[in-house]
């Protein structure tokens, strides 16, 4: 037992960081029998603690229950809890998100490495337990594999240790602390100690037990500890697979090994060895399958620990994949093949219970990312769960697994680089946590074939102590790379990382890197900022992919939105982001940059990217496809080639056949396609399919596509009425009256006051033009709310100042001048023409002006009831899209409702946009509805329950009013939503408008009976 007195002072000592705390190892499995190993991680030689436990909370060390620990004290008051969990989901403290700053800021003046002597949540947990059969009369050890952030251990009124580090297991040997029958546990667990420093990453401030707590016991002679290393050669066919192992226990035993496919067939076994502390199997391996994203093969390792009488003492099992990363030639490169990651940064993280996520989580993060052709993720910025790791090798992701350290609020104060007090820095005094950090993540994952990057963490600037986490890395494990970006605020540190990796440089700054004699491979570590309506412009990264051999990837931020379900007074459940529980400060929806929604929904985001990652490159034209392979080790024989033949929409031809191009190569493939003699658009779309169902997908999943309008819509002369139009002149509105429908205009509004089909009003309004669109995340976060104002004030108070008309014989024509107060004004022109079959053409000019900002949109809304909820169109699909986010986009026939298409970013803002549209039909459940059709141009639009002004207005969605209208948005051009950054990277120039350049578009309407 330990004869240390526990003391408070640790929380505020940077070199107190484990107390008893054994020394890591890896994650692998051990059993005592072989028919359990089909128990996998439910090991019987395993028990967990997971469950309700008691509980009792104090804002501070000075207000906690001291004794709660010792075996006679009563906690019959103590409230229940489970574990895992965070407390502050569980009705305790608050919760609270912020960024850079550390949560303190305004409340305490505190420097490194002090602590709040207020306000430190401090949960005292109790359980009681019996050691389970199997355990008994071992060595028995407890692990906890997540605690945040510093924690001290008792069993039976006896203190055990004390760790910190949130992220990594800490495990202690509780053998002379067990006794027979009952058994107390009781865990303190502060929020804020010293470490508290150096774990500021952007993420929600949580604490408390939130991973798995379990007690294991080892067998007499036990397998302490696993290394396997695969040395490939023969060029990658062969391999010598050496397993160094840490022994403890008996040493009258001998250890073998052997290794089996994934069939189960035994292809290589050693020789027995004796005993010794330290030792190391040799296995020759003939004829390997490698490991890779692509095509992750597994093999398994099974070592025996056996008694000279060939009793059975322990088996251990340890998933295999043989691979080689290195750097070749200043390239990364995986089993001879230059690697392109096509990533994303990923936060363990659930709506309803945090980073405290479950398997069926991982696994739906897992399939999304496959089925999504992302390769790869960073562990941002700690280590995760062991499971995850164990996913990755089997499903095939590549990994940088990343360290818990982040120092963000030391060294970077509003945005400017002042590292006046940046720890760890190379201060000696942090050298040793950061080291022991370092060492907890690789001792534990060096085994895992998905990880080929450790990182030493994230936004802590530089100095010797990060240094020297990187000279372990290599020194303890040369097959893998390292990586830390923060070296790019201070060269001096510049061969901490192997790579030169960047956080959110612009794709032009890349390439001037790339050009200039570049001395690493680039990655970006972190790019694409997908907060809100975002991830515009993606394709200026991923075209670096062919042009530069250095520029190997990136991965976006980031995966998931971080918003927590909370309840409303009203009892209705909402997401909930920073500020939103009273927590100050905080950086309020910055968490919300994710591909998915916080409640695994999928964004429209994602469908950008995954076209951008796709690995196979398809693109058609009137003959057939290009076919360019990018996988580095997969033949397309593995998938279906699936072409379509479409008219507007509207099938006219499909087939599929097999073909066959190897990997990195390109072929060209004829289809038998005809020469289409007709007046419509002809579409053909390619799809690459998978031909049998995986762990990922069902057979049929489409993996890549490509899309080509092989043959243009030709003008033909349209259909002329017998009916002759009436027009009916007043003071102020002007009537025409033809068969089956009415419109009426106005002098005084400026525009259309009533429009009836077959006797049916459609619009509430007059409709208006206007060109200001709802701030998205990155338009406030580039001041564009301030640079381009005007375009609210124009939208808000344009006035109509001149109107005309003229009447020929099938064609009336109405011609409207509006002013918009811009300075200096703005005249922009609006015709009207009615056609006698009541197809209303509209055509809308701005007319050119210099010396105004930028045009957000230009476009015309139409105020319907909202009756008028559903909507197909032949344009853009399926989701949302911009001009800078169509590339994922497929041009079809799609149908969605004005609710659905309503984007759920945590701020009310611009969304449910379509590009490239021909036609929308808006209608009601009667199918009564109006048609906006294009006339010389496809238009954009959307159709939301909301306008752009009560989507600008509201903070939250549930601030948005009840949906009383449909707002139907015909948009001439709309600029992009970018995603360089959301903190001041403006749109890029080719997918903005400029104002001073004349702008025009034009559409027709018609309704009733021409709904078709």
């Amino acid at each position: 037992m330990s004869n240390i007195k526990p003391s408070l002072d640790w929380l505020e000592n940077p070199e107190i960081f484990r107390v008893n705390r054994i020394d890591a190892h890896s994650d692998h499995w051990f059993y005592e029998k072989i028919e359990d190993i089909k128990l996998e991680d439910n090991m019987p030689l395993k028990q967990s603690l997971n469950g309700k436990w008691r509980f009792s909370y104090s804002e501070n060390p000075a207000l906690r229950i001291k004794d709660f620990y010792k075996d006679d004290f009563d906690i019959s008051e103590f409230d229940y809890i489970k574990v895992p969990g965070h407390i502050q989901l569980q009705g305790y403290d608050k919760c609270q998100y912020i960024n850079t700053m550390y949560p303190w800021e305004g409340h305490d003046e505190l420097r490194p490495p002090y602590i709040s002597k207020n306000y430190n949540p401090v949960g005292s947990y109790v359980t009681f337990f019996e050691v389970k059969d199997e355990l008994k009369n071992k060595q028995t050890f407890i692990s906890f594999q997540g605690v945040e952030t510093a924690f001290y251990v008792w069993i039976n009124g006896e203190f055990v240790g004390f760790s910190e580090d949130t992220f990594t297991p800490s495990e202690f040997d509780i053998t002379n602390y067990l006794k027979v029958g009952e058994n107390k546990l009781a865990v303190a667990v502060y929020k804020r100690s010293s470490a508290s420093w150096i774990e500021d990453q952007d993420f929600w401030r949580f604490s408390g037990i939130f991973r798995d707590v379990y007690l294991y016991a080892v067998p007499e002679t036990h397998v302490n500890d696993i290394f396997v290393k695969t040395d490939l050669h023969d060029e990658f066919k062969n391999a010598k697979l050496n397993a160094d192992l840490k022994m403890i226990g008996n040493s009258e035993t001998t250890i073998e090994t052997y290794l089996e496919d994934k069939e189960g067939n035994k292809i290589a076994a050693s020789e027995k060895v004796q005993f010794l502390n330290e030792l190391t199997l040799s296995l020759d391996v003939q004829n390997v399958e490698l490991w890779s994203a692509e095509e992750p093969n597994l093999y398994t390792l099974y070592i025996l620990v056996k008694k000279k009488d060939g009793t059975l003492v322990e088996i251990v099992t340890q998933k295999v994949g043989f691979r080689h990363f290195e750097m070749k030639d200043k390239i990364m490169c995986l089993n001879g093949k230059r690697i392109v990651f096509k990533g994303v940064n990923r936060h363990e993280f659930s709506a309803r219970s945090g980073r405290s996520i479950t398997k069926e989580d991982m696994l739906w993060d897992i399939k999304f990312l496959k089925q999504h052709n992302i390769n790869a993720v960073r562990t941002s910025h700690y280590p995760n769960q062991s499971l995850w790791y164990r996913l990755c090798d089997e499903y095939g992701i590549y990994l940088i697994d990343e360290a818990n350290l982040e120092s963000h609020g030391s060294w970077q104060k509003m945005g400017q680089i002042e590292p006046s007090w940046n720890v760890p820095g190379s201060l000696q005094e942090w050298q040793a946590a950061v080291l022991d950090r370092a060492s907890s993540m690789l001792e534990r994952d060096k085994n895992h074939p998905s990880v080929l990057i450790w990182s030493c963490g994230n936004e802590s600037y530089a100095g010797e102590d990060i240094y020297q986490m990187s000279e372990y890395y290599r020194k303890k494990d040369p097959s893998r790379l390292v990586h830390y970006e923060g070296v790019t605020r201070c060269r001096e540190f510049d061969d901490t990382s192997d790579m030169e990796s960047r956080m959110y440089a612009k794709a032009a700054e890349i390439e001037e890197y790339l050009n200039d004699n570049p001395k690493k491979p680039y990655i970006s570590c972190e790019y694409m900022h997908s907060m809100g309506n975002s991830t515009g412009g993606m394709m200026k990264y991923t075209e670096l992919e062919d042009k530069y051999l250095m520029y190997q990837g990136g991965f976006i931020w980031d995966y998931g939105d971080q918003a927590l379900y909370r309840k409303l007074p009203n009892g209705k459940e909402v997401l909930a982001y920073g500020g939103d529980f009273t927590d100050r400060p905080t950086d309020y929806n910055f968490s919300g940059n994710g591909l998915i929604y916080a409640d695994r929904t999928i964004s429209p985001k994602a469908q950008e990217v995954k076209y951008l990652y796709q690995n196979v490159k398809l693109k058609p034209d009137a003959k057939g496809v290009t076919i360019k392979n990018q996988n580095l080790f997969v033949n397309t024989d593995e998938f279906e080639l699936f072409y379509v033949v479409e008219k507007e929409g509207n099938l006219l031809k499909q087939g599929r056949l097999k073909v066959s191009v190897a990997p990195g190569e390109e072929k060209y493939v004829e289809l038998p396609l005809e020469k289409y003699d007709c007046s419509e658009e002809i579409v053909l779309t390619v799809s690459l399919r998978l031909a049998q169902a995986t762990l990922w997908a069902d057979k049929g999943h489409e993996i890549a596509f490509g899309q080509k309008v092989i043959k243009e819509k030709e003008e033909v002369n349209k259909f002329s009425s017998d009916f002759k139009m009436k027009v009916v002149h007043g003071d102020v509105n002007i009537g025409i009256h033809g068969k089956d429908f009415k419109v009426i205009f106005s002098k005084q509004e400026g525009g259309i006051v009533s429009l009836r089909y077959n006797n049916k009003e459609f619009i509430t309004r007059t409709p208006k033009t206007f060109y200001w669109r709802a701030t998205t995340d990155n338009d406030r976060g580039n001041k564009h709310e301030f640079r381009c104002s005007q375009w609210l004030a124009a939208t808000l108070g344009q006035k109509c100042v001149d109107f005309s008309m003229e009447e020929f014989e099938n064609r009336i024509v109405l011609y409207y001048t509006y002013e918009l107060p811009t300075i200096p004004s703005t005249k922009v022109n609006i015709t009207y023409e009615v056609a006698e079959d009541g197809v209303i053409k509209v055509d809308v000019k701005y007319n050119r002006v210099t010396g105004l900002p930028e045009l957000p949109v230009l476009g015309m809304n139409f105020k319907l009831l909202a009756e008028f909820d559903s909507f197909s169109w032949y344009g853009m699909g399926p989701e949302e899209n911009y001009i800078d986010r169509c590339e994922g986009a497929k041009l079809g026939i799609f149908e969605s409702t004005s609710i659905d298409n309503l984007s759920r970013y945590l701020v009310p803002q611009e969304c449910g946009n379509r590009t490239g549209t021909r036609w929308v039909i808006v209608k009601n459940a009667k199918n009564e509805g109006l048609k906006f059709t294009y006339d010389k141009a496809p238009f954009e639009f959307s159709v939301l329950p909301y306008s752009n002004m009560e989507l600008e207005n509201a903070f939250h969605v549930e601030e948005l009013p009840p949906v009383n209208f449909t707002h139907v948005n015909i948009i001439g051009k709309q600029m992009g939503v970018g995603g360089d950054d959301s903190w001041g990277a403006p749109v890029l120039p080719e997918f903005c408008i400029d104002s001073s350049k004349d702008l025009e578009f034009s559409f027709q309407i018609c309704g009733g009976n021409y709904i078709s």
